[in-house]
């Protein structure tokens, strides 16, 4: 079976919901377009809008499992967000000039020992990835299945937070490709690590409740706590839902 792109997904706030696309059109160089352009500060960040800062910085599921049921929506002719979960209005506003409207919302979604939002952030010119280079992420259905059955349940491909899920691999086949070029679609790319998860994936992106030992499921079963790899963009290019990959 050949591998083919399954599911695209983008994050346009850090750590506050995932929207699906159907098509995307990538940059050498550059993450994939409206992917976490903005991160949401907490009273304890140091990031200060001038550039890319580590996840430490921000209000995130591994610390408030409640974002992780966060859907998003973005209008990118506005520069409008509209976020919806399952207890919690939906919210639509802009994350460049009404920031204080999600940090109200948000309010009630994190844990009271943890760091509270203060306000919205930007990379110039970048997403906001985990990774300290500009990245799209890579993930494996196969192993999404593969991880699925050592837990015993079904896991959602949101839990992950990733950009490109692929079919037709073998179970964590997509770490062969680390230091090899990969064409998907019309864009080249380049895999540069594997992806070492955290406490985020162990929440239902229905519920917001930690119902699942995802970090001790991958110890378990494969002596590692890692899941996808991070890629670099070599030569951008249109990328749409059903393009086969290939190594090159």
């Amino acid at each position: 079976m050949t591998a083919r792109l399954a599911r695209i997904y983008r994050h346009p706030i850090k750590g506050h919901g995932a929207e699906a696309l159907e098509a995307v059109d990538l940059q050498a160089g550059r993450t994939l377009p409206w992917d976490r352009t903005w991160a949401v500060a907490h009273e304890a960040s140091r990031a200060d809008g001038n550039g890319w800062a580590p996840c430490a910085n921000f209000s995130r599921g591994a610390k408030a499992p409640q974002l992780m049921a966060i859907a998003a929506r973005l209008d990118e002719a506005a520069g409008q967000v509209t976020l919806t979960h399952p207890d919690r209005p939906e919210l639509s506003f802009s994350p460049d000039s009404e920031a204080a409207a999600l940090i109200d919302w948000v309010a009630p979604l994190m844990p009271a020992d943890r760091a509270a939002s203060t306000r919205i952030v930007r990379a110039p010119g970048r997403g906001m990835t985990d990774s300290a280079f500009p990245s799209v992420s890579l993930l494996g259905l196969a192993s999404l299945e593969a991880l699925s059955g050592q837990l015993g349940q079904a896991l959602s491909p949101l839990r992950f937070r990733g950009n490109f899920w692929i079919e037709g691999l073998a179970p964590f086949a997509e770490f062969d490709w680390v230091g090899r070029k990969i064409r998907l679609g019309r864009a080249v790319i380049e895999v540069r690590e594997r992806i070492t998860r955290c406490m985020a994936t162990a929440a239902n992106p229905e519920t917001g409740e930690r119902d699942a030992d995802t970090l001790g499921a991958l110890q378990a079963g494969w002596g590692h706590k890692q899941f996808g790899v991070y890629a670099e963009v070599i030569e951008g290019g249109r990328v749409a839902l059903g393009d086969a990959l290939e190594a090159l």
